[in-house]
């Protein structure tokens, strides 16, 4: 694959970076050697490999959804707020 002066002057002004005439040269060989590297994966035969979804052996851990008791009582708790409406601690609006 050829990578014009074009391409580069296009990524550059999408990345809004300003580059030099030095800095444009290199950039067209540094692609270039990675596209010539990333494109060695064509020649690799995968067709008999799985293709890999999860890296890990990831399982979901479920737990049943219980009450547990708790030490606090509503009025308890509600008794600890400096505002409070409706047996509900008011707090400031957030939006």
């Amino acid at each position: 694959m050829e990578i014009k002066r074009e391409d580069i002057l296009h990524l550059a002004d999408l990345s809004n970076f300003s580059l030099s005439e030095k800095e444009i040269d290199k950039l067209g060989g540094d692609l270039k050697d990675i596209i010539k590297y990333i494109s060695q994966l064509d020649e690799l035969d995968t067709d008999k490999v799985e293709p890999t979804y999860q890296v890990f052996e990831m399982d979901n851990v479920w737990r049943d959804d219980e009450i547990i008791p708790q030490d606090a009582e509503r009025e308890m708790l509600l008794k600890l707020t400096k505002n409070e409406a409706n047996h509900q601690i008011k707090v400031p609006k957030v939006l």
